[in-house]
């Protein structure tokens, strides 16, 4: 059997490949899914890639061949970045949510200039790209030249991208040039007061990344089969909300893996709350909760939770279960346990990521103020990733979700609000890098997906 394309999706742990053909015509079609352990421990992606070919071609019953083979990954620790701005609730954050909208993981972020301490931890932590930002165009200049001066002179020689005030472009990019370093150039993040600017960011993010990867230990024969796109996978399941929401409309995506739980927001808000809202919000967000995996932070959801609590209420020893678990639940008590901290985890994650209403006081009296993101538009809540796409009860697990605004101050629909869709076919990461090249055809399979 020939197929179109194959997209792979190169996990820390799994590679998929997810088989398409019809692409180009008004029918493109999913044919099916294969799986295989991720090589990179063994120096080569490309030894998984092929066991996912593989085991596709045993559950087709044929052989498959295919004409171009794209790409997701998180494999290699993922895209590690390192954001640096000026002002924390401005520059940085608008630097981090394209990072993150991108389908990084930040876990370096400093406001001001940098410090002896700041370098150190930068390159302990070795990020595969650093964002500069800093200053609105026109606006403040030294500190971005400052810290500039200050990574180029680091030792290290890690990609990085100049996201901050126009003026500075031309000192910034002779920095780091005369010190070796690759460096990227893109429209400022944060231009005027109260104005968010993160998509040219975020696809120069995915330009870097495609092109370093290849470059990252382990991951340097991935080019031998995979010749289209390669972007992150949580940047893909980014495109793919960005291409939903412009055939239904404002959606908010929650995908709860083993490890982290990922939130998926594309909204423009409301105008009601926008007049009250204190800072800018972009309109495409990603959130990323590395502390609500259902595998490797199991037991932290469990605390959270309480045992005894869980105990009383799923009727099982939760000592017991925990003790057994498996990333894929086996019994029929580990599969009440996993819905139950799938809950957990979605619940906690939309509060994270959601915004809310507070009330302040002033001589004038009591106002109410938005702060975060507003999602009191949106319509769908897609479940995607292992957990809402294949435990037994998903359509539960997802409706307590979708209906936990029950105090009525989250920035986020009331009870019983939200439709709900799956993404059956677990494809929406790979219609995310399709949907780079192919975007109608990725719609298309998607509401195959969804059923819509």
């Amino acid at each position: 059997m020939t197929v179109d394309i194959l997209v792979a999706e190169i996990g820390s742990t799994t590679t998929l490949v997810n088989a398409f053909s019809g692409i180009g015509s008004s029918s493109p079609r999913f044919w099916g899914q294969g799986q295989a352990p991720t090589s990179v421990l063994v120096g080569d992606v490309t030894i998984g890639l092929s066991g996912a070919i593989r085991d596709l071609s045993q559950k087709l019953g044929e052989e498959i061949s295919y004409s171009e083979m794209f790409a997701t990954s998180s494999a290699a620790g993922g895209l590690r970045m390192s954001v640096h701005g000026l002002v924390y609730d401005m520059t940085v954050r608008a630097a981090q949510a394209a990072a993150l909208g991108a389908g990084a993981i930040v876990r370096n972020t400093t406001a001001g200039k940098l410090s002896g301490y700041d370098i150190e931890d930068l390159v302990h932590e070795n990020p595969n790209l650093i964002m500069l930002a800093g200053g609105t165009d026109y606006g403040e200049k030294a500190t971005a030249v400052f810290n500039a001066r200050a990574i180029a002179e680091s030792g290290l020689k890690t990609p990085v991208i100049y996201a901050g005030n126009i003026q500075c472009r031309r000192e910034i990019a002779d920095i780091f040039k005369q010190a070796g370093i690759p460096f990227y150039m893109t429209e400022n993040v944060y231009p005027k007061l109260d104005m968010i600017n993160i998509e040219p960011a975020r696809k120069i993010i995915h330009a870097a990344f495609e092109e370093h990867i290849v470059k990252a230990p382990n991951m340097e024969h991935i080019r031998d089969m995979v010749q289209g796109n390669i972007i992150p996978t949580p940047g893909a399941v980014m495109e793919a909300s960005q291409l939903l929401y412009a055939e239904i409309g404002d959606l908010v995506v929650v995908d709860i893996g083993g490890a982290t739980t990922d939130v998926h927001s594309v909204t423009p808000g409301s105008d009601e709350i926008a007049s009250i809202q204190t800072s800018p919000e972009p309109m495409a967000k990603r959130t990323v909760e590395g502390d609500l995996g259902l595998y490797v932070n199991a037991h932290n959801l469990v605390e959270m939770i309480g045992r005894d609590k869980l105990t009383n209420e799923l009727g099982i020893d939760v000592d017991v279960c925990m003790a057994n678990y498996k990333p894929i639940p086996k019994t029929s008590e580990q599969v009440r346990l996993t819905s139950r901290l799938c809950v957990e985890a979605g619940i906690t994650a939309i509060s994270r990521h959601a915004g809310a209403l507070r009330h302040i006081y002033s001589p004038q009296g009591r106002q109410t103020i938005a702060e975060g993101k507003d999602l009191t538009k949106i319509s769908y809540i897609v479940g995607t990733g292992g957990a809402l796409t294949r435990l037994p009860e998903r359509e539960r697990l997802l409706r307590q979700i979708a209906d936990c605004n029950k105090h009525g101050m989250m920035l986020f629909p009331k009870p019983g609000e939200l439709k709900l869709l799956f993404d059956d076919d677990y494809t929406m990461a790979s219609l995310g890098v399709l949907g780079k090249r192919f975007p109608e055809d990725a719609v298309n399979l998607m509401r195959q997906s969804l059923k819509i």
